[in-house]
């Protein structure tokens, strides 16, 4: 959702036009987050004496560019002065109190002078409270945020400091206290002229990052933080990033920190200090508690990662490359030798808890809209090879029921991100109720990641597109692993798992074989260019891939899809059917094939518009007096065969984007990391 973005030079000279691009371009990187609108905070001339300059507007990012320029050429602002130090602050706002607009975008300013000035991701939940506080202490709000309270409340505390005599309450003080009555999610980073060429960054629950780049490689050396050591203010010339995501800080450093809930991180004089806040600890005095050490990461993804390449749009690119995503899941961890005894799976993060989950009374999957969609695929090979029962709960209404989960479940989280806001909560619940938790996620260090008791990394590339592709492919194949390396000491299963290894072996070549449905799905689309509505019936294990096609039509064509269980047509839907709405059909081959066959007929019966998708060579089978369109997709082992029959779904759905000339990248209203509830 929001994105955060802060660049801070030290002792490295650097014009002012630099740093609005450095500036602009995070927000780039951080795009595809999904928002409506967008600001930036740069420091005036005069950093002692002039407040900070503020740009906010309404709109993407070009038009935020658009006016800055135009308001720089118009006060004469000299866009060639240079600065040793600089903190400048930027922010990706995507609306969640208030409409978009220029006084909700962020940086929230403290009032005229900007003393304070904050940039947020996430949800203040006791912002009413606080906001009533500060009116009777006479501030004023220009605001519909939750977020102005946040730089109100650091001025309030900054100036009750100072008029009890205490001239040398610092920033992180300061900023400890303001945290200490904030309740509910949050990423901040402040910046205050009080402070000057001073960052300080927190978080609770929404992810925040510090990229380091010493431009002196020899004082790379070190390995920890701590107060006033590594990155320290000995001096030396250095640049400092905060993000929301490592996509924008890529290209500038692969030296990062992930910062820890809890954690304040205080940047002054090119020297980094982190503490950790303890609400139950601070009382009601401005104390600084002591400084942590911490461990800097490196991050394992390229710039190439993070661009386009040869094609138009993101999604366009991740769904062709997940022939390769695929076979990157699998590396290291699929064995296949020439003897039956050899054909395995190997998944590291689990080794040490498999006994502990075939011990399990139940599996829970848990999830949000595509990761899911892709647990649902994989439930019934996971039931079938463990022999143990597995539920599927969306993460939000586990919460909102508080649903039982006990000591005997093993509880698996799925999550490309691995900070999608719901699905943390519910780890968090079930972390209390003493669940074995699994994470499944596509983010190295993410919440989630870090949170569970073990996991599977799906290894599937940096993905951009909102509307999730090749890790939904990935988390299908990582899930049937999973089910594999639980059933793995069972002989009667023994001929069946592998088949499916020798399945995902092949499946790479398989989907590259079902990507030469390019061009077919674009004719389709034009088709279906005018349609209002889209129905697509699925059973078995496919029921899932008519859910995740659906999805992917809904949220980036913007055209109204349902995915429905075909065993349930006879129970309502079939009421919508008629010569005019268009409805695809998913019959490949599996258990379910001739109950699908039926389906069919019982469609055609009512003069349904049909699209079909089947193995290729059944197109005679499934198409009723030739009239329906036909999809002909390859054939794999049942239980692989929805990361086949989704390829040609999300075809239709980013070909049918384009031609009604919607943004495939960021569709309307939803953002790739949902990290607000």
């Amino acid at each position: 959702m929001c994105g955060i973005f802060a660049y801070l030079n030290y002792n490295v000279t650097r014009e002012r036009r630099y740093i609005l691009e450095v500036l602009f371009n995070g927000l780039r990187r951080l795009e595809y987050r999904g928002y409506d609108s967008a600001g930036i905070s740069i420091d005036s001339s005069n950093q002692t004496s002039d407040p900070p300059l503020v740009f906010r507007q309404e709109g993407n990012i070009e038009s935020l560019v658009k006016s800055v320029y135009h308001d720089v050429a118009a006060t004469d602002l000299n866009l060639e002065e240079s600065f040793s130090v600089h903190a400048g602050i930027s922010h990706t706002r995507w609306a969640t109190h208030g409409e978009p607009a220029p006084k909700n975008s962020h940086p929230q300013s403290s009032g005229a002078g900007n003393d304070f000035l904050v940039v947020h991701n996430g949800i203040i939940t006791n912002y009413e409270v606080l906001k009533e506080t500060l009116l009777r202490h006479g501030f004023t709000f220009e605001s519909e945020t939750d977020t102005e309270v946040i730089p109100k409340l650091a001025k309030f505390i900054f100036d009750k400091a100072n008029e009890e005599g205490d001239q040398s309450v610092t920033f992180s003080q300061v900023v400890l206290e303001v945290i200490r009555h904030l309740e509910g999610a949050y990423a901040l980073t402040f910046k205050s002229r009080h402070y000057p060429n001073e960052l300080i960054a927190c978080k609770r629950g929404s992810p925040l990052l510090l990229g380091v780049k010493d431009l002196e490689e020899k004082a790379s050396s070190g390995s920890s933080f701590s107060d006033a050591k590594f990155p320290s203010s000995n001096g030396q010339p250095k640049e400092l990033f905060l993000s929301s995501d490592a996509n924008a800080l890529v290209e500038h450093t692969k030296k990062v920190l992930v910062i820890e809930d809890g954690e304040v991180v205080h940047i002054k004089d090119g020297g980094v200090s982190i503490y950790k806040f303890d609400k139950g600890k601070n009382g009601g005095t401005l104390s600084r508690p002591a400084s942590v050490q911490r461990a800097l990461s490196i991050l394992e993804m390229e710039v190439e990662q993070i661009n386009k390449g040869k094609y138009e749009h993101y999604m366009q690119k991740e769904i062709h490359e997940q022939p390769e995503s695929l076979t990157t899941t699998m590396r290291g961890r699929l064995i296949r030798a020439g003897s039956c005894k050899a054909k395995t799976v190997l998944l590291g993060g689990l080794k040490d808890h498999l006994k502990t989950i075939r011990r399990s009374r139940r599996i829970v999957f848990v999830g949000c809209g595509t990761s899911y969609n892709a647990a649902l695929a994989a439930r019934s090979i996971v039931e079938e090879l463990s022999g143990i029962p597995v539920t599927m709960e969306i993460a939000s209404d586990l919460v909102d029921r508080q649903g039982p989960i006990y000591r005997e479940d093993t509880a698996v989280f799925v999550s490309q991100s691995g900070e999608t806001a719901d699905t943390l909560l519910a780890l968090e619940y079930a972390l209390e109720n003493g669940a074995l938790c699994v994470g499944i996620t596509n983010t190295v260090g993410s919440a989630i990641a870090r949170h569970t008791h073990c996991g599977v990394h799906i290894n599937a590339g940096c993905e951009i597109g909102v509307a999730s592709t090749k890790a939904y492919t990935s988390q299908i194949v990582v899930m049937a692993m999973l089910a594999l390396a639980i059933g793995a000491d069972t002989l009667s299963n023994q001929a069946r798992r592998e088949a499916i290894i020798d399945g995902l072996f092949y499946l790479p070549r398989k989907v590259k074989a079902v990507l030469k449905l390019d061009e077919e799905m674009k004719d389709l689309a034009k088709l279906l260019i005018a349609e209002q509505s889209l129905l697509v019936f699925g059973r078995g294990y496919n029921y899932a891939s008519a859910l995740e096609g659906a999805l992917k039509v809904k949220e980036v064509a913007l055209m109204h899809s349902e995915g429905i269980l075909a065993g349930e047509m006879k129970h309502g839907p079939l009421a919508l059917v008629d010569e005019n709405l268009p409805i695809v059909v998913i019959a490949t081959r599996d258990s379910c094939f001739s109950k699908q066959q039926s389906v069919i007929q019982q469609l055609h019966a009512r003069k349904g518009r049909l699209i079909v998708m089947c193995t290729e060579g059944d197109k005679a089978s499934v198409s009723v007096g030739g009239s329906s369109r036909v999809i002909e997709v390859p054939l794999v082992v049942d239980c692989l065969q929805p990361v086949i029959n989704v390829v040609p779904l999300q075809l239709l759905a980013y070909h049918l984007t384009v031609l009604r000339g919607y943004n495939v990248d960021q569709p309307r209203n939803l953002a790739k990391s949902v990290t607000t509830q």
